[in-house]
């Protein structure tokens, strides 16, 4: 069985300006390929500490992959050290650095001088392609080793993963597949969803069920071990409807797709279209909608009526409902969500208004206090909810996603 070691490279990690998500994330790509991490190295931009990893981590692993050190500047300096490593010269690659100037030309940029380093691969070496920035990876061996050199950017080091690496990893794979897949749920807590679930949750069994928990957004990892990709795939298909099953509609998704995700997907099939009204969230709501692509096909607009005055003067609350009930309560997010459809000409409209905290609460009204009003086709459904006040950051989070689930079921449960 091959195993892996990983070396992040860079001042930024060790200061803490940076956090290193890279070898996170290539060490579970890594174990889907039946290849264990044995270990991983943080280690700064330092020529003579880079090629003393890179020394270690030959004496542990078949397979080592390298992220950072790659950009055009002085302190980049992992060609450098895996050159030195190798024992040979860098080699300036023509094709490299007529791809670094078409890069720059399309972006009707001026390339800089020292760009011209990044054409550089050490003698012997192939280049990784990188279709989304200027630094090209670099494939090498040395003897029985494998070296996988790509930047520290997590979009390109994923990409590049994705596109050369991984398959490139599989095609020589000797051992058995450990293959993840993600089932998502949102509406229950964890002890409720492990309950529901029973012995699927107990430890030692193939495949093994695992969670996580973000934001009330709760994951479970289908983890099988099998000889082959279709074996593990087939044993995680058969986990993945037996859990459907057991937890109805706390499953929103299991192509680890995300609440929002889901939602636009479902808005576009139903052809209908959303508008939203903040107060609360200031905003949270209508980003999580559009941070997906393609959401302008069904979302109209959005309006963060955060003070009293917003709300009637933007969206039409009467003020005597303010006067009587409170800017949190049933009938404000009521009259914010018919606004909001009203003034957007939406066929949905998503209203929120609480108290997110830390202060603004009361023994009535208690911090975590949030109602959300979900309006389709005319008919609306108001939920009161008491969030945990741990932080204001939490509270916003969680009744930003709880409107974006309550829309997804009265849309319907495929």
């Amino acid at each position: 069985m091959k195993k892996a070691c990983i070396i992040s490279i860079g001042n930024e990690l060790l200061n803490g300006q940076t956090v290193d998500t890279n070898a996170n994330w290539l060490c579970r790509e890594l174990l889907t390929l039946g290849i264990p991490t044995e270990g991983v190295w943080v280690v700064g931009d330092t020529l003579e500490r880079i090629v003393l990893c890179l020394q270690q981590a030959s004496e542990l692993a078949d397979v080592i992959l390298i992220t950072g050190g790659l950009g055009p500047t002085d302190d980049d300096l992992t060609r450098q050290a895996l050159a030195q490593f190798l024992a040979v010269e860098l080699e300036f690659k023509p094709e490299l650095f007529e791809e670094l100037q078409a890069f720059f030309k399309a972006r009707q940029i001026a390339m800089a001088p020292i760009n011209r380093v990044q054409a550089f691969i050490p003698a012997g070496a192939r280049a990784i392609p990188n279709k989304k920035g200027t630094a090209a990876g670099i494939y090498a061996k040395k003897g029985q080793k494998e070296y996988f050199s790509v930047p520290g950017v997590p979009s390109e080091m994923k990409g590049m993963y994705q596109a050369d690496i991984g398959p490139l990893l599989r095609q020589s794979h000797n051992g058995p597949i450990v293959l993840t897949r993600k089932v998502r749920c949102f509406g229950a807590g964890e002890s409720t969803i492990a309950q529901m679930l029973g012995d699927m949750m107990k430890r030692g069994q193939n495949p093994l069920l695992n969670c996580t928990v973000s934001g009330g957004d709760i994951t479970l990892h289908c983890v099988a071990q099998a000889d082959t990709f279709q074996q593990a795939e087939q044993m995680i298909s058969v986990q993945k409807r037996q859990i459907s099953t057991l937890l109805g509609s706390l499953v929103y998704s299991t192509e680890d797709k995300s609440l929002p995700e889901v939602l636009g997907e479902k808005l576009k099939n139903a052809k209908k279209t959303l508008a939203t009204a903040e107060s609360c969230t200031g905003g949270l709501l209508g980003k999580m909608i559009t941070d997906v692509s393609g959401s302008s096909q069904y979302y109209m607009g959005g309006w963060v009526t955060y003070s009293n005055g917003a709300k009637i003067r933007d969206l039409g609350v009467p003020t005597q409902l303010i006067d009587q009930y409170g800017a949190v309560s049933e009938p404000v997010a009521r009259a914010l969500a018919a606004g909001a459809s009203q003034k957007a000409g939406s066929d949905a409209a998503i209203a929120i208004t609480g108290i997110a905290g830390p202060e603004g609460g009361n023994e009535q009204k208690p911090v975590g206090l949030v109602y959300i009003a979900v309006q389709l086709d005319g008919d609306v459904l108001v939920r009161e909810f008491r969030f945990p006040p741990q932080t204001r950051e939490t509270v916003r989070q969680r009744a930003a996603l709880s409107a974006i689930n309550m829309l997804r079921i009265k849309l319907g449960i495929e």
